[in-house]
């Protein structure tokens, strides 16, 4: 039986796309293998939000090259598609496909092995306008089912280089999400993230369908309990998914809204499209439906040009939204943005000093949104357990309003929704105790 192994960088929507591949891989005969053992077929799915992500990518690749040199190696995936023939000439590599064609993959797979002659089918991804369907009926973390109802993105923020290599905004088919929602309910899965390059955009390029619109028809599917957006933009929370928010008992009390800065002058430089006071406003508006709510957002630091003056400025507004978590990144360059070629970058010591301050302010919100909910009840699938520490053994999981929550518990438990009464406030993980009294009331059965 012919063997695939899969190594994939990146974001998670790179990660769902393995799976759709290997799903393909799978229908075909194929066993998986680890990547680290010798295989018949090697997938690298590459990154390339980063020059440091270009890097990684061709570190993999040479290590799948060397680890069985008469292997098929097939680079796929953002690194593939902007730079198909710098990967094409590292000799070694077999077929180049970007992010498009992956439905391809297998026949390429065994057009090469019959020709062996290299294959490089990358194309302008400019030029697409359809949505790409990989199905994927499971995955390995069975807690949540990852569905994809996008791609692309129309934004060309000067920092990223995202549009270049996935393309502008493509929605996936109503009827075709909703089937693979009600797929992924059938295979055991009560909690459904919806992913995407741009997820809030969904519908922007559809007529009469909007992303309140699925959210309303996702609500409907019997057996799902909680609908997650894997990441949404403050512009794109309108009046009706607003309006959805406050009808719906499965929208987890959870958004994630990439705020990058919090200082006008610099989210114009961004070409992000709101002010921070139109941000705030939207924020605000999720508060007063869902008064628990978490928000958590990204933050780059040190963007060309940012003054000290701008950047208090920004610590004082993401101060004011008391985020539940910020992910803080250094400004980057990213070779080919507008960004890159900017002047007045930052020194790296003073992005270094930036970023220190802001993770200490994102871990003082932390622990102040987890404190209220001390002695309160809240849902947790664990899905795995703590290693190490004087907790060492207690299960771990995510609450709907995306808390960490560790408690001791028995293997049983595991990925099973269970009532937990949170005990102690942590930044990182919080700690509760499990409701469990009698046989009736163990942890309902998340996955069977």
């Amino acid at each position: 039986m012919p063997s695939v192994a899969f190594h994939t960088l990146g974001c998670k929507v790179n990660y769902y796309e393995s799976e759709g591949i290997w799903q393909l891989f799978k229908n075909e005969g194929y066993d998986q293998t680890d990547f680290e053992s010798p295989a018949d077929v090697y997938i690298i799915n590459t990154c390339t939000v980063t020059n440091t992500g270009d890097k990684k990518s061709r570190q993999i690749i040479r290590r799948a090259i060397r680890r069985n040199p008469d292997a098929i190696v097939c680079v796929t995936g953002c690194y593939a598609q902007t730079a198909p023939a710098e990967i094409a000439a590292i000799p070694g590599v077999d077929i180049v496909i970007g992010t498009q064609d992956r439905d391809k993959i297998l026949p390429l797979v065994n057009r090469y092995r019959q020709e062996r002659q290299p294959i490089n089918v990358v194309r302008n991804i400019m030029k697409t306008r359809e949505f790409e369907e990989l199905d994927v009926p499971e995955f390995e973390d069975r807690t949540r089912g990852f569905l994809k109802i996008q791609e692309g993105c129309n934004n060309f923020c000067t920092f990223c280089i995202i549009p270049w290599s996935r393309g502008l905004l493509r929605s996936r088919k109503p009827e075709n999400v909703l089937q693979q929602a009600r797929q992924l309910v059938e295979g055991g899965y009560q909690e459904i993230v919806l992913t995407g390059i741009h997820t809030g955009g969904y519908g922007e390029d559809l007529e009469g369908y909007s992303l309140a619109d699925l959210l309303c028809d996702l609500d409907r599917i019997d057996g799902l309990e909680r609908i997650r957006i894997s990441s949404i933009e403050a512009s794109q929370i309108t009046d009706g998914v607003l309006e959805v928010l406050g009808s719906s008992s499965k929208l987890c009390r959870h958004f994630h809204i990439p705020l990058q800065a919090g200082e006008d002058s610099v989210l114009k430089r961004m070409r992000r499209k709101y002010t921070a006071q139109e941000y705030g406003e939207k924020i605000a508006r999720i508060h007063d439906i869902f008064p628990e709510v978490g928000i958590t957002t990204d933050v780059i630091v040190g963007f060309p040009g940012e003054t000290d003056e701008q950047f208090e400025a920004g610590y004082r507004f993401m101060k004011e939204m008391a985020f539940s978590e910020m992910h803080v990144f250094p400004y980057s360059k990213r070779t080919g943005t507008p960004a890159a070629r900017m002047e007045d970058q930052i020194d790296e010591e003073i992005k270094t000093a930036r970023v220190h301050r802001l993770i200490d302010l994102s871990e003082e919100m932390q622990l102040a949104y987890a404190r209220k909910f001390v002695g309160k009840t809240l849902d947790v699938i664990p899905d795995r357990i703590l290693k190490e520490g004087p907790k060492a053994g207690y299960l771990a999981g995510y609450t709907d309003n995306y808390m960490q929550v560790a408690f001791p518990g028995t293997p049983e438990q595991m990925r099973r929704l269970t009532k937990v009464r949170v005990t102690e406030a942590g930044i990182n993980e919080s700690f509760g105790e499990a409701l469990v009294k009698t046989a009736a009331d163990t942890a309902r059965i998340v996955i069977a």
